[in-house]
């Protein structure tokens, strides 16, 4: 995961790698090119968990997504191993990545988007069909 912070609302939040579909592109697609530009790693055996549709308000500025949640997995299993990767956006700012154990966050320390974390608890516990 991600951390982010939005300086107006003044709250931390926390996010997957991830991006925008381009033209022409599938969001499977999507989700390979941004994990390579973001951390320079390949992922294979992906598979769509959900749609979330996402209202938001963010640096005061309102934003609807459609997202689309993956599984995947790294194709260097080193990674795995390591307790963070530094990535670039797309506009050069850096950040770190982070793993961290669904049961980390809380209203005080959301994930999104919204429905997110309730997508990836059914999921982990089995009640994901």
């Amino acid at each position: 995961m991600q951390e982010s912070h939005d300086p107006i609302e003044r709250r931390t939040f926390f996010r997957p790698l991830g991006g925008g579909i381009e033209f022409g592109e599938t969001s499977a697609g999507a989700v390979e090119r941004e994990v390579r530009e973001e951390i320079g790693a390949d992922v294979a055996r992906l598979l769509l968990l959900g749609t979330l549709e996402n209202v938001f308000t963010y640096l005061g500025e309102p934003g609807h997504e459609i997202v689309q949640v993956y599984d995947g997995e790294f194709v260097d299993p080193s990674l795995y191993d390591r307790s963070s990767i530094p990535g670039r956006e797309s506009d050069g700012q850096p950040f770190v990545a982070v793993w961290y154990d669904l049961d980390a966050f809380s209203a005080e320390k959301p994930l999104v988007p919204k429905g997110l974390l309730g997508l990836l608890v059914e999921m982990r516990d089995g009640c994901w069909a």
